[in-house]
């Protein structure tokens, strides 16, 4: 049942299922930041996001900083900055 899955996930991970969900979705969203040319409207679409916005603020909740300057400080870290 729908609590009964509630509860065993909010068990195991700590989280309830919308919450679970969105943290895979941000871990496959860092991974094509890091690694893809893709722009970062097209992760959203691609994580599941209807709209970038929402995917923005949702990265923001999830990791205190922009798509955008995740990708700056990704890349800056690969050159040696």
């Amino acid at each position: 049942s729908r609590v009964h899955l509630y509860k065993k996930l909010k068990s195991i991970t700590g989280r309830g299922p919308s919450e679970f969900i969105r943290t895979i979705r941000m871990k496959r969203a860092c991974q094509l930041l890091g690694r893809s040319q893709m722009q970062i409207a097209e992760i959203a679409y691609t994580v599941g996001y209807n709209t970038p916005k929402a995917f923005t603020q949702n990265f923001k909740a999830e990791y205190g900083m922009l798509p955008s300057d995740y990708v700056r400080q990704y890349n800056g870290a690969d050159k040696g900055m």
